[in-house]
């Protein structure tokens, strides 16, 4: 287990309809990032295109593409060049008619480390992520790399503290999140303001319930809904880097694109858990509800 200091970044980004130009932004931030130091990098869900789950459009799945793939490959070796892991968001197309939301590590040799496919697929107004892709099947497992294990979620994930806690079990050092989540721009002020606290506290609770550190990077800026069922989505941005008790070592702001550089120490871990010692305490000969869907 790596128990060094890790600079990590995170890349606050504004997607448009043009894949490539997304790519180029992505691979722009994360040569910033590691201008300043960072050997860890996170980009936003699905950073290479629009968010196409607004609406349920067959045409959309053209932008899948097969890992390893074209972006695997340029961010591998950007990855390489630089000496760093990148976490990537993709679009997988595994067989015709079968496709994933899927995480990827990089890692700083270039070679593919390990992923993730998103294993909590929302269905919710704007949100239609059930028509493209398919529950995840490679489990909760923690992707080692030349920085450390790795627990890699996925957006929705972040609303499921069983989902991080099985991660944490496996060795995770640090729970990391690609997010696109926004506002519905109808709703009023105060609550658009509850959404985003939630959001972010229940990311501080993974924080704190698990000792570990968590990142997570949002997309950012208004994408419109092609159907014109609605006004689209206000991606709220608020990329963070989260330290073991829950504090924000850093935030990105609502409304830009940008890096987001913090340090991280892995030690942390090992003196929170020795004050707070919830993995101790748990009672898991008591825990066999949890499997049932609910407590009739």
């Amino acid at each position: 287990m790596n128990t060094q200091k890790l600079t990590v970044g995170l890349i606050q980004q504004r997607c448009s309809a043009d894949v490539a130009q997304n790519l180029t932004a992505s691979i722009e931030g994360i040569r910033k990032a590691a201008a300043r130091g960072a050997r860890l990098v996170l980009l936003p869900e699905l950073h290479r295109s629009l968010y196409f789950c607004q609406t349920e459009d067959p045409a959309n799945f053209d932008l899948a593409e097969t890992i390893p793939g074209p972006t695997t490959e340029r961010l591998g070796s950007i990855a390489a060049e630089l000496g760093i892991v990148i976490v990537a968001s993709i679009f997988e197309k595994r067989a015709a008619g079968l496709y994933h939301n899927t995480a990827v590590a990089l890692d700083s040799d270039g070679r593919i480390a390990g992923c993730y496919r998103k294993m909590h697929i929302p269905d919710d107004p704007g949100y239609y992520e059930k028509f493209y892709f398919t529950p995840g099947d490679l489990g909760f497992n923690p992707v080692p790399t030349s920085v450390g294990m790795l627990g890699i979620l996925v957006c929705w994930d972040q609303w499921y503290p069983e989902a991080a806690r099985l991660m944490a079990l496996g060795g995770a050092q640090i729970l990391l999140y690609p997010t696109a989540i926004g506002w519905d721009r109808r709703d009023a002020a105060d609550e658009q303001a509850r959404q985003r606290d939630a959001w972010l506290t229940i990311q501080r609770g993974h924080a704190i319930a698990n000792g570990l550190p968590v990142l997570t990077c949002n997309r950012t800026g208004l994408e419109t809904d092609s159907s014109g069922r609605t006004d689209g989505i206000q991606f709220w941005g608020g990329s963070a880097v989260i330290g073991p008790q829950g504090e924000i070592l850093e935030q990105a702001t609502a409304d830009n694109a940008g890096v987001v550089v913090a340090t991280i120490d892995p030690d942390r871990t090992e003196q929170v858990r020795r004050l707070w010692p919830y993995l101790r305490d748990r009672r898991i000969d008591a825990y066999q509800d949890l499997l049932r869907r609910y407590r009739d």
